[in-house]
């Protein structure tokens, strides 16, 4: 009987030394896959792409997107009224700011932003307009404003209420 329970202990002694020498080999070859920086398979061609792919050599010596006000509130305004916001910056970097895109999540929120590069020192503007047609509630819409930053994504926003008119309780109601 001795002898049977010594051939199984070391019977399972044998098997765990080979499975971890096993995981261990397993371990080794993921951390060289990983080490080869192979593309991953594009499984989705619908993902978004991230605003910056690779984190560049000099994030100190690039222009600087500082703006006076991030959030601007316009209190509470009657369905169907627009709403119109200068939202002032100044280029506290070292190189010149190139402004690629300010765009918004929905048509309702227009942004107008600077073509021309700003020179480091000097400010600019980014005007917004924001049309509550068919809008009710709190509305929050972020302005993001995309440049030769580090990071390149500046997110502003444009913030407050929007009543229901008279008009479209009256047709809810009916």
């Amino acid at each position: 009987m001795k002898n049977v329970v010594l051939l199984c202990l070391l019977a399972l002694a044998v098997g765990f030394t080979a499975c971890k020498s096993d995981s261990a080999s397993t371990a080794e070859n993921n951390v060289t896959t990983l080490n080869e920086k192979k593309p991953l398979p594009n499984a989705n061609q619908n993902t978004a792409k991230p605003v910056a792919d690779v984190i560049p050599a000099d994030t100190v010596n690039v222009a600087k997107l500082t703006f006076t006000e991030e959030v601007y509130d316009y209190g509470t305004v009657k369905e169907g009224e627009s709403v119109e916001h200068t939202f002032k910056f100044k280029n506290t970097g070292v190189a010149p700011l190139i402004i690629e895109s300010a765009k918004s999540t929905c048509g309702c929120t227009v942004p107008q932003f600077p073509k021309e590069p700003i020179a480091p020192g000097e400010s600019g503007e980014i005007a917004v307009k924001f049309n509550s047609k068919n809008k009710s509630g709190r509305q929050r819409k972020p302005v993001n404003v995309t440049a030769n930053t580090w990071p390149k994504l500046t997110t502003v926003y444009i913030d407050g209420t929007v009543e229901k008119s008279a008009d479209a309780a009256t047709a809810t109601n009916k």
